[in-house]
Formats: C-alpha cells, sequence, structure tokens
C-alpha cells in the first residue's frame, strides 16, 4: 500500500511538471508576459542564450536570430512621461563591452552620475561600446514610449551571424519609475544546419550512432539468448530489459532532436517519452549493477528482507532523475539558474553517491564468500566485473565552453554503454549459464568477515585441533575440489 502511494504522488508531481513545461517552445523563444527585473542599477528580461554557428563550408546555410513582432506594454498608471527600453545582442566574448565602472568601482550598466561626470556616456543611459574583435558588435536596438502610450513594438528583423560564439539578449531599461512593464513576441534562433542550438546539435549524430552501437549490441545478446534460452538465469533478464529500454530511449532521442531541428519546435510528446525511457534505463541499470554486486542469480536466489529497501530506493531515484529530466529537456534550450539547477541535481547526485556505496560494499561482500568457499567459476567472473566498475568509476560560468558541452552528455552514455555491454560478455547467455546460476545446496546469507586477501595455503593454529579430520570435512574438501576442476 506505502508503494502505491508513493507511485500516484509520483505521477502527480510529474503531470504537473508537463503542465508547467507543455507550452514552451524550444528554438522558437517566447515572452509571456515576462516582467523586468532589477539587476544593479538596471531592469532586465533575459531574452536567451544560444551557442550560433557561422555558415561556412563544413556548416552551409544562414545563421541569424529574427526579432518577430516583440511589443512592451505599460500600465496606464506608468503613462504620463517618455521612457525608452533596449534590446542588446552579444556574443560572450564581447561582454566586457556592456556596463562600466567610475574610477574602479561597481560595474553599473546604466550609466550612472560619476559617469556622467566624466563625459563617457548620458546618465540614465545604457552603457555600450563596440566591440574591437566582432566589428558591428554589440548589436543594441531601442523602442520609446511616448506620452500616454501604453504599447511600443521593435522593428521585426534578422541579424545575421557571421561568427561562431555563444549568443545572449536582454530587454533593458533604465528608468526605475518604468514599473510593471511586460514584454510579448518572440524571437527565432538558427543555426546554418537547423534550429537546433550549438550545445545540441552533436547530439543528434550522437543518438543515431548510440542507436546503432545498441542494435548491433541487441543483436548480439538476443542471438545468444534464443540458442540458450532454456539456460537463462534470472540475471539474463534483466540485462534483455536494460538493452531493450536502451534501444529505445536512443531511438526516442534521436527522433526527438531530428524534428527539433527540423520545425525549430521541440515535439513535447517524444521528448517526453524520451526522457521516461531514459530514466528507467538509468533506474534498472543501477538496480541491475546492485543486484549483480549482491549476488543475485548467481550466489543467492532472492534478495530476502532487503528487497523493500532496494525497490524503495529504485523508484526515489526514478521520481528524482525524471523531474530533472523533464525540466532540463521537455521544451526548454536554455540553461536553468544556478539555484534551480542545484536543487533539482542535489537529490540525483545523493542518491547516485548512495548506489555506489551499497554496490561496492554488496560487491566486497559477495567476493568475501565466494573466495572463502573457493568457487573459483563464480570467484573469477565477479573479479573481472569488479575491475571494470573500479575502471568505470575510476566551472564554466559564460558557458564559453559551449561547442563541447555535448560531451558530457555523451561521455555518461557511452560509459552506460561500456558497463552494459561487459556485463553482456560476462553474463553472456550460453549452455554453460546455469555454471553461474545460484545452487539451493549454497548457503550465501551467513554473515562473513573475511577479507579479499587470498587464504593461506595451510590451515591456521587454532584449526588443527582435530589431527583426524572427520567424513565430512574429506567431503566438503573433496566437494571444493570439484568446483575447482569445473571453473
Amino acid at each position: 500500500m506505502e508503494t502505491m502511494k508513493f507511485f500516484a504522488a509520483s505521477s502527480m508531481a510529474i503531470l504537473l511538471i508537463l503542465c508547467f513545461v507543455a507550452d514552451i517552445e524550444a528554438s522558437v523563444h517566447e515572452y509571456r508576459s515576462q516582467k523586468f527585473v532589477s539587476k544593479g542599477n538596471s531592469f532586465v528580461v533575459y531574452g536567451g542564450s544560444e551557442g550560433i554557428y557561422a555558415p561556412s563550408s563544413r556548416y552551409p546555410g544562414d545563421s541569424f536570430i529574427r526579432f518577430e513582432k516583440i511589443t512592451l506594454q505599460r500600465p496606464k498608471s506608468s503613462s504620463n512621461f517618455s521612457s525608452r527600453v533596449h534590446a542588446i545582442l552579444f556574443e560572450v566574448e564581447d561582454r566586457e563591452t556592456i556596463g562600466g565602472s567610475a574610477y574602479g568601482g561597481q560595474r553599473a550598466v546604466c550609466c550612472t552620475q560619476d559617469l556622467a561626470k566624466l563625459g563617457v556616456c548620458k546618465q540614465g543611459d545604457l552603457i555600450h561600446r563596440q566591440s574591437t574583435k566582432n566589428p558591428g558588435w554589440p548589436q543594441v536596438s531601442g523602442v520609446s514610449f511616448e506620452v500616454d502610450e501604453l504599447e511600443a513594438t521593435f522593428t521585426s528583423r534578422s541579424i545575421q551571424v557571421t561568427k561562431t560564439g555563444m549568443y545572449n539578449l536582454y530587454f533593458i531599461h533604465c528608468d526605475p519609475s518604468l514599473q510593471d512593464v511586460v514584454v510579448e513576441g518572440k524571437t527565432i534562433w538558427k543555426n546554418p544546419t537547423g534550429y537546433l542550438p550549438g550545445r545540441m546539435a552533436p547530439l543528434m549524430k550522437f543518438y543515431g550512432y548510440m542507436s546503432l552501437a545498441f542494435v548491433i549490441l541487441g543483436i548480439f545478446w538476443f542471438s545468444q539468448y534464443a540458442r540458450s534460452w532454456k539456460e537463462i538465469i534470472p540475471l539474463q533478464n534483466c540485462v534483455t530489459l536494460v538493452i531493450t529500454l536502451g534501444m529505445f530511449e536512443m531511438a526516442f532521442w534521436y527522433y526527438d532532436y531530428a524534428e527539433f531541428n527540423k520545425s525549430g519546435i521541440r515535439p513535447v510528446g517524444m521528448t517526453v517519452w524520451a526522457v521516461t525511457f531514459g530514466t528507467v534505463k538509468r533506474t534498472v541499470s543501477r538496480l541491475l549493477i546492485l543486484m549483480v554486486s549482491m549476488g543475485y542469480g548467481v550466489v543467492r536466489p532472492t534478495l530476502g528482507g532487503i528487497s523493500s529497501k532496494v525497490t524503495m530506493l529504485g523508484a526515489t531515484f526514478f521520481l528524482a532523475s525524471e523531474v530533472l529530466e523533464l525540466v532540463e529537456n521537455v521544451g526548454t534550450i536554455s540553461d536553468l539558474s544556478g539555484k534551480t539547477r542545484l536543487f533539482l541535481v542535489l537529490p540525483v547526485a545523493l542518491l547516485d553517491a548512495f548506489f555506489i556505496l551499497w554496490i561496492f560494499k554488496s560487491l566486497s561482500a559477495t567476493l568475501n564468500k565466494l573466495q572463502a568457499r573457493r568457487m573459483m567459476a563464480k570467484l573469477d567472473i565477479y573479479r573481472k566485473f569488479t575491475n571494470a566498475l573500479l575502471y568505470f568509476k575510476a566551472n564554466d560560468t559564460h558557458n564559453e565552453h559551449w561547442q563541447n558541452a555535448w560531451i558530457v552528455t555523451a561521455f555518461w552514455q557511452v560509459l552506460s554503454f561500456s558497463l552494459l555491454t561487459v556485463i553482456c560478455i560476462l553474463w553472456a547467455p550460453s549452455q554453460n549459464s546455469t555454471r553461474y546460476a545460484y545452487s539451493g545446496d549454497e548457503d550465501f546469507d551467513k554473515d562473513d568477515t573475511l577479507t579479499l586477501i587470498k587464504p593461506a595455503p595451510f590451515p591456521s593454529s587454532d584449526m588443527r585441533t582435530d589431527p583426524h579430520p572427520s567424513q565430512d570435512s574429506n567431503k566438503l574438501s573433496n566437494d571444493d575440489s570439484e568446483e575447482e576442476k569445473t571453473a
């Protein structure tokens, strides 16, 4: 009953997230009654940021940022004076061309009285100067409210991008009396190869290659599974599930990015499916590695009393990861704010750390038990698994390295796929699969305090009390010898 309540609450939370993000469009940045917020001595609306490639022989096509029907609205109570609002578009390397300070003091975006006395600007104006590296940038345009006017509209235009970089757009005004002004409209950002933002563009090809890799791994695994289906152990069924989920996840991600790149609007349904399959796969993968480390299906038939704890850990990880991935991917392209991202990432990071600690603790206990009973065939496969796990486990504030940002996502996908491949090789279905399966006459639930140090070839002094071992002891020794021979 508690588990059902947990899943019901999880479903409601996910539905609320979907309702929140379902109306957001991707490379089409929409502004729906967005209010200006105070930043220093200026008032700002964040218009978006994207990595954009300049057209070249490698990336033929047009790159541009287009303003479409961007309208400012103010209440009648604030309409008895004239005022001006600016839109400033700049490449991240040119950020120092915006704002200034007098006598080395605090940097201001709007011209202060001290700066006006120095003659560098007019008090109340936006401070900016032309870039020496990128002539004609930053691009600054403005629109004015005349007395008694309630609306002002920016001229619709396209700004061609001729230099590869991370571009940022802000709407700014410097008038404290201009209160409750909102921005309506949209901007469209395009790369030479389509509407995918520069940080995401390489991922479309990556997921295409990963789809192919999962198909190849699936052909290998399913062919082995079909040939040896009578000898399948429960652990191999879990591997089959992970491979199937991985194939669906990669396919959904590829088509999600392909449609996004073509239309400029991210398909919410496709993204939700990709996120959900990916989250389920990551959850099952972690549970699979944990169960392998515990010896499930190999040295123990069930997880016993800890089954509920494993299930609850998996369910909690799924919920935390699903919420994070939905907010990060469904209909959004700009980076989350630092606090929002930290709030969502922290629970997932803590649960991941808990998984890792439990996995290695369980793996150590399983190796101890196998070594104590000299079951060398199983011990060998678990040592190889441990080595692989240890091998695979062995600050950019302004997004200046955006062109390599996709590598982080790709790295974790490749790492997960590599670990899955190792498990597929070590536990591949074969005529000898049952050799690694749990045997009813093995009792592995007793507590062991042995270490991973190889036992000495001779018994210790406190074990030599009986110079004439019993028949049962000889039988046990013979059984262990047989186990070593079969290894």
